[in-house]
């Protein structure tokens, strides 16, 4: 299974695509297809009938993945988004900015 940097939890920046610039916090995380969700970003209207579930009907908001190339990890230290380093500390492995440093 392929390991990915970015999880569940973690506020991103969209540095590509429509959404450029947007922030959000990841929703869902798909390793192997290298995809991820973001809360608030590509979004897409999606049209629904009324159901016994869903009474209502009409225009829903729907969030779609988007490739995790397109998303980097806002910095908590220097609020900037970075790539992401790694390094073993007390035997245990811990994720870093690139920019300054900081663990995330």
């Amino acid at each position: 299974m392929p390991t990915v940097s970015i999880r569940k939890g973690d506020d991103v920046m969209v540095i590509a695509g429509k959404d450029r610039g947007r922030t959000g916090r990841v929703v869902n995380v798909r390793p192997r297809e290298r995809r991820v969700m973001v809360e608030g970003v590509a979004r897409a209207t999606r049209h629904q009938r009324p159901t016994t579930q869903n009474q209502q009907g009409g225009l829903m908001q729907k969030e779609l993945f988007i490739d995790l190339s397109n998303v980097q990890v806002v910095c908590k230290g220097c609020g900037k988004p970075t790539r992401i380093g790694h390094r073993i500390e007390e035997g245990t492995k811990v994720r870093i900015c690139r920019r300054c440093e900081a663990e995330l």
